[in-house]
């Protein structure tokens, strides 16, 4: 029996309807992946240490005195952690004796460590500029937050979120690129392939250099 053109037509429909539905929304399901990739890609690009400074806008070193969970006053839904420092030293930006900044939290479980500060820490923060809605970060995320210890002969190390890996990959030849001389023995901490923690005093040095030299430019 012939079907009937009405409910062929109909069904044809229906069938088209419905797998342009399931195209969009693939579609849709697609460009959304890529979004949240390219933006996890974004958080977690690896930096090393001189690209941290120069796309930074203060460099701190000093101690946790206070850390406070509260919603931001503008952006009501979005919950932050204020950190407030007692700064030793600062390597680049304005001296100051201390350095309070406000840092965005979108994870629950940043939230209840609050984002891992402890009153108390010894920190050096590598520090964006801060934003309009007086927001900031460490450069890099947990790259350009470095923990301050002391090691057993009572030398002071530092050491990132990230173990220091990839700190200082591709800085030598970026240093040279700008004909930017450093003391033998900071050359050998660049050259040393190994993860772990840095010398602060070293650290530092290369910090200031790095920054003198964008200052310079």
């Amino acid at each position: 029996m012939t079907p009937l053109p009405f409910w062929s037509a109909r069904s044809r429909h229906l069938i088209n309807s419905h797998a342009l539905a399931i195209l969009t929304l693939c579609v849709c399901s697609l460009l959304f992946s890529v979004s949240s990739c390219a933006q996890s890609n974004a958080i977690t690009l690896s930096r090393n240490l001189g690209e941290l400074v120069l796309e930074s806008d203060t460099v701190v070193q000093g101690w946790v005195t206070s850390v406070t969970v509260e919603p931001h006053a503008q952006l009501k839904n979005l919950m932050t952690v204020i950190v407030a420092i007692r700064v030793e030293d600062t390597l680049k930006g304005s001296t100051t004796n201390s350095y309070t900044f406000r840092q965005a939290v979108i994870d629950r479980k940043d939230l209840r460590e609050e984002l891992g500060y402890r009153t108390g820490q010894h920190l050096l923060m590598i520090l964006y500029k801060t934003s309009q809605f007086g927001l900031t970060s460490p450069a890099g995320m947990e790259q350009g937050r470095f923990r301050i210890e002391s090691a057993s002969n009572g030398k002071l190390m530092a050491t990132n979120g990230f173990g220091n890996a990839g700190l200082f990959r591709g800085l030598d030849s970026q240093l040279k690129a700008r004909s930017v001389q450093v003391e033998p023995e900071i050359q050998a901490m660049i050259l040393n392939p190994g993860v772990g923690a840095a010398s602060l005093e070293q650290l530092k040095s290369l910090i200031r250099t790095i920054a003198a030299t964008k200052s310079a430019k």
